[in-house]
């Protein structure tokens, strides 16, 4: 084990530095959702340089790779999609495309999996076989794990993980918890109708303005008061729009916003939950209300014995004070929807490069690179432990 270990953290080392240089260019060229045809060609020539034959998808979005000719059969899910936010790092490789941004770290979650791919590539006596699942839209609703679920890109999987980069935990350690990790996350789309009138006389219209902050207001804390504090529900709205002029009530005012919730049975019965208050809201004012809610994941559930072994793993390249607790996060992530047939994890990755780090989704959001090294080194030595373990 102790060779083992050590071949694995030396062909890391040597990898690092092309891994960081596609990290940047994945960086200079983000793609969102669903149109990230670059950047899976970028990666499908870097694994071909390691002698793999990687499979693209028809639509030339996302690919696969295995490593391995035998079974147990273990993968890692690297996301690759960037954000429509508009770059306000000033480093070096900032993204050259108007209003995209790689502002969540799928640029290095991409460059990791092609590093860990890489590693593997150069060992001659690996106990089974690692698929590495470079997943499209992981950011937007309905999500790319969906679609590669459905695709069968896990079948025959005995177990899977991935990372999320997390600038809260500096770089050099890991985040690890057994159980739920992350939250669901739904959108809402909300409709409210009504005659409209002349802001002179609410009295003869339906003043859907001031139906809209009652929703606004009103309905997280109803939802609160049947669910009970401890079941943990984010109700928040990001987008108000209605009206075009100061002295006209309008006919339409739509709300647009997210419901995170951290109990997979509450999530589940959401949907159904929300539309009874809205309903109950909008029509007591005597406004028509139509929803939109669109699914988005369930919660992450970290399996406890695929964490074990990462914790081992991590523990053999970072030392033991590399480990890290790690709280569930509101936040979503669909990497939930493979582990919905597969035991599998979610790990933080440590990036964080200074005492106030900037969060994900920032428009000044970046990553210490030596995390990456990191990654690699931990993310092959856990697969190939994942592969002794199931065999």
């Amino acid at each position: 084990m102790p060779d083992l270990t050590k071949r694995v953290a030396a062909h890391a080392r040597a990898l690092a530095p092309d891994a960081v240089r596609m990290r940047r260019d994945l960086h200079r060229h983000p793609e969102i959702a669903w149109t990230e045809r670059r950047t899976t060609y970028r990666i499908a020539e870097a694994l071909k340089e390691h002698g793999l034959q990687p499979r693209v998808r028809p639509d030339g979005i996302g690919l696969i790779v295995e490593i391995g000719f035998e079974r147990p059969v273990v993968g890692f899910r690297a996301d690759i999609d960037a954000l429509p936010i508009q770059e306000e790092t000033g480093a070096p490789y900032r993204s050259q495309v108007d209003g995209l941004m790689h502002a969540c770290g799928h640029d290095a979650h991409a460059a990791i999996g092609v590093g860990i791919a890489g590693v593997l590539a150069a060992l001659d006596d690996l106990p089974g076989t690692a698929r590495i699942i470079f997943q499209p839209a992981e950011e937007d609703i309905p999500s790319g794990a969906a679609r590669l679920v459905e695709e069968g890109a896990h079948h025959g999987l005995d177990a899977i993980f991935a990372y999320h980069v997390d600038p809260s935990i500096p770089a050099g350690n890991v985040g690890l918890l057994v159980g739920p990790i992350t939250s669901a996350a739904d959108k809402i789309h909300l409709r409210l109708s009504g005659p409209g009138g002349h802001t002179s006389r609410p009295d003869r219209t339906v003043d859907l303005v001031n139906v809209a902050a009652r929703v606004v207001t009103d309905l997280p804390v109803r939802l609160a008061e049947e669910l009970g504090s401890d079941r943990h529900l984010t109700l928040v709205f990001g987008r108000i729009s209605g009206g075009g002029a100061a002295n006209a009530i309008p006919s339409v005012v739509e709300i647009s916003g997210t419901a995170r919730v951290r109990d997979l049975d509450v999530w589940r019965d959401l949907p159904d939950l929300i539309e009874r208050f809205l309903k109950d809201i909008a029509t007591s004012y005597g406004a028509g209300v139509e929803l939109d809610y669109r699914r988005g994941s369930p919660p992450v559930d970290n399996d406890g014995s695929v964490i074990e072994v990462i914790q081992q793993a991590a523990t053999d390249v970072l030392g033991s004070e590399g480990i890290r607790p790690t709280p569930q996060s509101m936040g979503s992530e669909d990497f939930s929807w493979f582990l919905e047939d597969v035991p599998g994890a979610l790990v933080r990755l440590g990036v964080g490069k200074n005492d106030h780090p900037v969060d994900v989704h920032s428009p000044t959001f970046d990553l210490d690179e030596t995390a990456i090294e990191h990654g690699i080194a931990v993310g092959a030595l856990s697969l190939l432990r994942l592969m002794e373990r199931r065999r």
